[in-house]
């Protein structure tokens, strides 16, 4: 039986490469759509050059980022409240259970 199933599979795989190469032939434009291709990369400073050139776009993205930082700064001041907090209800649990041991 199973050499039945490779015989099968090598025939599929022989047909599917023949209807490749088929429709390579006949249909090229579309065989190139269809084809998977890496895609272009930009220059690693292309976004630098356009903010050192582009004054509009400077200013875009250095107000995002100073939006970036703000937010960033409010979470991480959020975090440390949070963990006062935290620690200040910790603090009285401890000293709760020190009075409790001390009577």
């Amino acid at each position: 039986m199973s050499g039945a199933f490779t015989r099968l599979r090598v025939r599929l795989t022989l047909a599917l490469g023949a209807a490749e190469i088929h429709l390579r032939l006949r249909l090229p434009c579309l065989m190139w759509a269809l084809t998977r291709r890496p895609t272009e990369r930009e220059s690693p400073f292309a976004e630098l050059v356009r903010i050192e050139a582009d004054p509009a776009y400077w200013a875009l993205f250095f107000a995002g980022l100073d939006a970036a930082l703000e937010d960033r700064l409010a979470t991480r001041t959020a975090v440390v409240a949070e963990i006062e907090t935290a620690a200040e209800q910790l603090r009285d649990l401890v000293q709760r259970s020190d009075h409790g041991r001390a009577a």
